[in-house]
C-alpha cells in the first residue's frame, strides 16, 4: 500500500470518528459581556476556518488526489463553521432576550411613569396658564396706568390752559379797567380845564 493512500485512509477514519463524536453543548452566557466575548470567539473561529480552508486548498493542489483532499478540506471547513455557529447561537439568543427584557422594562417603566408625566404636564400647563394670566394682568395694569397718566396729563394741561386763559382774561379786564380809569381821568382833566 502506498504511503499517500494510507494517509488518506487514516485521515478519513479520524475525520469520521471526529464527526461521530457528539460536540459538547456550548456555554450559555450569563451577561452581555460574556455573550459579546462568545460572539467574538465565534467570529475568530470563522476567520481561522477561512484561513485554514484556503491553506488546505492550496496544499490540495500539490497532491495527487486533489478532489478527495478538497472534499476533506471542505468538510473540515464546514465543521468549523458549524462549530462557530453553535458557539454564536446561544450568545445571539441571550443578547436578543436581554434586549427584549430591556424593552419590556422600559415599557413597564414608561407605563409606571405615565401618570406622573401626565401630572407634570398638567402642572406645567397650569403654571404656564397662570404665568400667562399674570403677564396679561400686568400688561393690562400697565396699560391702565398709562391711560390714567395720559388722562391726568390731559387734565393737567387743560387746567394749565384754563389757568392761563383766566390769567389772560384777568389781565385783559385789568387792562380794560386801567384804560377806563385813564380815559375817565382824561375826561375829568379835559372837563376841569377853564374855558378861555
Amino acid at each position: 500500500m502506498r504511503r499517500g493512500s494510507v494517509l488518506a485512509v487514516l485521515m478519513y477514519l479520524s475525520a469520521a470518528a471526529w464527526a461521530e463524536a457528539p460536540l459538547p453543548p456550548p456555554d450559555v452566557p450569563q451577561t452581555l459581556e460574556q455573550a459579546a466575548a462568545q460572539r467574538q470567539r465565534a467570529s475568530a473561529m470563522r476567520a481561522e476556518a477561512e484561513r485554514r480552508h484556503l491553506a488546505d486548498q492550496d496544499r490540495c493542489y500539490t497532491k495527487f488526489l486533489v478532489n478527495d483532499c478538497l472534499a476533506a478540506a471542505k468538510k473540515r471547513y464546514t465543521e468549523a463553521i458549524v462549530g462557530a455557529r453553535r458557539l454564536e447561537q446561544p450568545a445571539r439568543e441571550f443578547e436578543r432576550e436581554a434586549k427584549r427584557q430591556e424593552l419590556e422594562t422600559k415599557e413597564v417603566q414608561r407605563a409606571a411613569d405615565s401618570p406622573r408625566r401626565e401630572a407634570e404636564l398638567k402642572e406645567r400647563a397650569e403654571t404656564h396658564r397662570a404665568e400667562e394670566a399674570a403677564k396679561l394682568a400686568e400688561r393690562e395694569e400697565k396699560l391702565s396706568e398709562k391711560t390714567r397718566k395720559a388722562e391726568e396729563g390731559r387734565r393737567k394741561i387743560a387746567a394749565e390752559q384754563a389757568k392761563r386763559h383766566a390769567k389772560l382774561e384777568k389781565r385783559a379786564r385789568q387792562d380794560a379797567e386801567r384804560a377806563a380809569k385813564k380815559a375817565a381821568k382824561e375826561v375829568s382833566k379835559d372837563g376841569a380845564l377853564p374855558a378861555n
